[in-house]
């Protein structure tokens, strides 16, 4: 390329952004702005009421499963005494023989 092709790019380029940024200054422009930022930030408060949602029913599952865990240990240690206590019993009646 020579010197003025060159230089016929650059002046098409600061014309076209010159042209560009009028065109982004205009009132349909920031009117368009406006409403895609408006349905982002719709966006973001239906993400965030949906994340306190999961968060709020993450909770919950873990509660219900610390109590089924508890109630599970509770039965289990209930057994260990009942067969705790046959064992003593046991040892009891042979003592008595």
């Amino acid at each position: 390329m020579n010197k003025w092709s060159k230089l016929g790019v650059f002046a098409g380029g600061v014309l076209f952004g010159t042209a560009g940024i009028g065109i982004l200054k205009s009132k349909d422009a920031k009117k368009a702005y406006t409403n895609c930022t408006a349905a982002v930030l719709r966006c973001k408060d239906t993400v965030l009421k949906t994340t306190d949602n999961i968060r709020e029913n993450c909770e919950d599952i873990y509660a219900d499963a610390i109590d089924i865990n508890e109630k599970r240990y509770a039965a289990e240690d209930a057994k260990k005494l009942e067969e705790a206590r046959a064992l003593v019993a046991e040892a009891d009646e042979i003592k008595e023989k």
